[in-house]
This record gives C-alpha cells, sequence and structure tokens, in this order.
C-alpha cells in the first residue's frame, strides 16, 4: 500500500525558505505536491516522473525545487523567496499516470495528510 506522511511545514516571513518532506512506503510514476488554500482552487505546484522530468506551476517556477531520493523514500520540496500568496496547506501526492494527466486533472489516487505553510508578511 502506498502511504505518504509529509513533514517540515511551518511559519516563515516573506522571503524565507522551507523544506517540505514527503516519506513514502512505495514510489508511484508521479509524485509530487498540491496544495490548497481557503477560497482558492486545488493547485498542482510541482510534480517529477520516474524518468526525472519535473513540471512546476507559473507561480512558483524558480522559486521552488522538487526533488526525489529512492534510497531514502523521500519526495522534498524545496521552497524559497517565499510569499504570502504561498501560504496552504500542501499534500504530497502519487499516481501511476503520467504527471501531464495528475497536473491537467489536478487529482491523485495517493494523498498525504497536508502539511501547513503560512508566509507572513
Amino acid at each position: 500500500q502506498v502511504e505518504l506522511v509529509e513533514s517540515g511545514g511551518g511559519s516563515v516571513q516573506a522571503g524565507g525558505s522551507l523544506q517540505l518532506s514527503c516519506a513514502y512506503t512505495e514510489s508511484r510514476y508521479c509524485m509530487g505536491w498540491f496544495r490548497q488554500s481557503p477560497g482558492k482552487d486545488r493547485e498542482a505546484v510541482a510534480f517529477i516522473d520516474n524518468h526525472n522530468r519535473t513540471t512546476y506551476a507559473a507561480s512558483v517556477k524558480g522559486r521552488f525545487t522538487i526533488s526525489k531520493d529512492n534510497a531514502k523514500k523521500t519526495l522534498s520540496l524545496e521552497m524559497s523567496s517565499l510569499k504570502p500568496e504561498d501560504s496552504a496547506l500542501y499534500y504530497c501526492a502519487a499516481d501511476a499516470r503520467p504527471c501531464d494527466s495528475v497536473v491537467d486533472l489536478v487529482s491523485a489516487k495517493w494523498w498525504g495528510q497536508g502539511t501547513q505553510v503560512t508566509v507572513s508578511s
């Protein structure tokens, strides 16, 4: 069974950095991060597939970096130059489908419990 457990969320001032981690029991073809904040649609933040191809939301490109360590079974999201609009509940997610489908449909089969990120100005 695929289990995902996020950690690393917290509060940070605008311009600061945070690193989120997702420990997983089993890898899937596409893995990455969604985020959800009140009053906004769920957003695909960053995803990576088994060929190490990555995709980022335009709003985070250049500021966030996704990586996957298969030996440690850990998915990471390094976030820098954080903005108040980055505040959200961040979810680790996995799916056997290509990342294009996961991102376009804003859906996944497996989800973590979520970790809160709050960026203050």
